[in-house]
């Protein structure tokens, strides 16, 4: 079914992290929105939703899922999909979004976010899934690129064809994770701007920037868990002129710091979103 279009929202945002809650109960925190994990708020020993309806009377709301499977060939959890859309009707965020990825097989959920290979059955599958979500959710999709480190012998197309693909078949928009893209490139070494060129990029409605770690090989690894760096910052300043008004949100999910921390941080994504700031100003 068509999906409508989606109306931009130029803010900056950060992720509701129980350390701050007080700062975005009160309407406090000096934010244009919030990105909630879904699945915190969708019952079954979740956390308690009147907390999330009084933030909302704060800000707006944007949904971020980690466990819709968008790329199982099991198909996505009839279950699932009605407690979102429960969530999400009540909730009336800017947008639900979730992960280019799948999280599972035969009902176990493995709390990661699985890499997909990028061959013409796995588009099939992620296409339909999609569409399927929209549907049922009653509104589109944004689809957040991974961090990869791996690559699939079977591949047939580039990450950011895919994903284009994705978007032509299903309407969906998209999530565009700076760091992912540098991590990717830096793991695989292809062109972070190669990236940037090969996707939809009147698609994008919002922005993850976010930290990472060295691991094992040399492997960067997508942990959430230290500041933006400046590569990651740099490669935002590139991208910010071609994107147009999107959301912001820096994503930090472990070794949480205080809210100061983020908000200067956040400053940050503010000034180098203006054509001509850098690193350097």
């Amino acid at each position: 079914m068509p999906q409508p279009s989606l109306p931009r929202f130029a803010g900056f945002g950060l992720g509701m992290r129980t350390e701050h809650y007080d700062a975005y109960l009160s309407g406090t925190a000096p934010v244009d929105f919030v990105e909630i994990i879904s699945e915190n708020f969708m019952g079954e020993g979740g956390r308690p939703l009147h907390l999330l309806e009084r933030v909302r009377q704060n800000y707006p709301v944007a949904m971020h899922g980690v466990s819709m499977s968008i790329g199982s060939a099991d198909g996505l959890r009839a279950d699932y999909l009605a407690r979102l859309k429960r969530l999400a009707d009540r909730i009336e965020p800017l947008w639900v979004s979730d992960h280019l990825c799948w999280t599972g097989v035969d009902g176990f959920n493995s709390h990661d976010l699985l890499p997909l290979p990028y061959t013409r059955e796995a588009l099939e599958i992620a296409a339909r899934n999609i569409a399927l979500a929209q549907d049922l959710l009653d509104r589109p999709l944004l689809i957040e690129n991974p961090s990869s480190y791996i690559h699939f012998a079977d591949d047939a197309m580039a990450e950011w064809e895919f994903l284009a693909e994705l978007t032509r078949r299903t309407g969906c928009y998209l999530l565009l994770d700076i760091n992912n893209i540098y991590v990717s490139a830096t793991n695989h070494g292809f062109d972070p701007l190669a990236y940037l060129a090969g996707i939809p990029l009147e698609r994008v409605r919002q922005v993850h920037l976010a930290g990472h770690s060295a691991g094992q090989d040399g492997l960067l690894i997508d942990t959430h868990d230290h500041p933006v760096p400046d590569p990651v910052w740099a490669l935002y300043a590139q991208a910010m002129p071609m994107l147009g008004k999107v959301a912001v949100m820096i994503e930090r999910d472990d070794d949480v710091p205080p809210l100061e921390t983020l908000l200067d941080e956040l400053a940050l994504a503010r000034r180098l979103a203006k054509p001509g700031e850098s690193l350097a100003a």
